[in-house]
């Protein structure tokens, strides 16, 4: 089993920033790369930034240029660091991992709060 523990959500301002951090921990066989998807109260969850275990980057449109994804492979983390912060940011946070060999498994962590208000 694997788990998933988040960390650094919180309140900020508009234009301020904040980092968040998770760290997997259990049978972690093969890492094949970490992200944060994110949902906000009455829409789907989405996509923010995804990194694979080779460094291949995904951001989505909306946090280009404003969030920066870091992973580190060998101690099973990733962080997130949010600049430029808007109120439409404000939403649940998941992290996410896919592990495996053969068969690839999605992990989920189990949310962490950012609200972005004045």
């Amino acid at each position: 089993q694997v788990q998933l523990v988040e960390s650094g959500g919180g309140l900020a301002q508009p234009g301020g920033s904040l980092k968040l951090s998770c760290a997997a921990s259990g049978s972690i066989f093969s890492n094949r790369g970490m992200g944060w998807y994110r949902q906000a109260p009455g829409k789907q969850r989405e996509l923010v930034a995804t990194m694979t275990s080779r460094g291949s980057t995904t951001y989505s449109d909306s946090v280009k240029g404003r969030f920066t994804i870091s992973l580190d492979n060998a101690q099973n983390t990733v962080s997130l660091q949010m600049n430029s912060l808007k109120p439409e940011d404000t939403a649940v946070y998941y992290c996410n991992a896919r592990i495996g060999l053969g068969v690839v498994l999605d992990y989920w962590g189990q949310g962490t709060q950012v609200t972005v208000s004045s």
